[in-house]
């Protein structure tokens, strides 16, 4: 997977190109899943220490009904 990031928003220039072999996102709507969502992301690094996280991007949305909270985890290494 290759991602690229500006580094400033609206500048075309210093793009960074970044290529991941691996990609894990957790989602949560409810609340209660929200709140426990960093700990479905520490429980899944604890289990698979060969991945190297080299970057997260955390997105938060909604709409009349739902508040969606999601963390993004890009890593290189073999998932256990």
């Amino acid at each position: 997977m290759v991602l690229v990031f500006p580094d400033r928003v609206g500048s075309n220039q210093g793009v960074r190109e970044l290529l991941f072999p691996g990609v894990k996102v957790f989602s949560a709507t409810k609340a209660k899943e929200r709140e426990e969502l960093g700990e479905k992301v520490t429980h899944w690094l604890a289990a698979n220490p060969n991945c190297a996280v080299q970057e997260k991007v955390v997105t938060q949305s909604s709409d009349r009904e739902f508040h969606c909270l999601t963390i993004t985890i890009f890593y290189n290494g073999a998932r256990a």
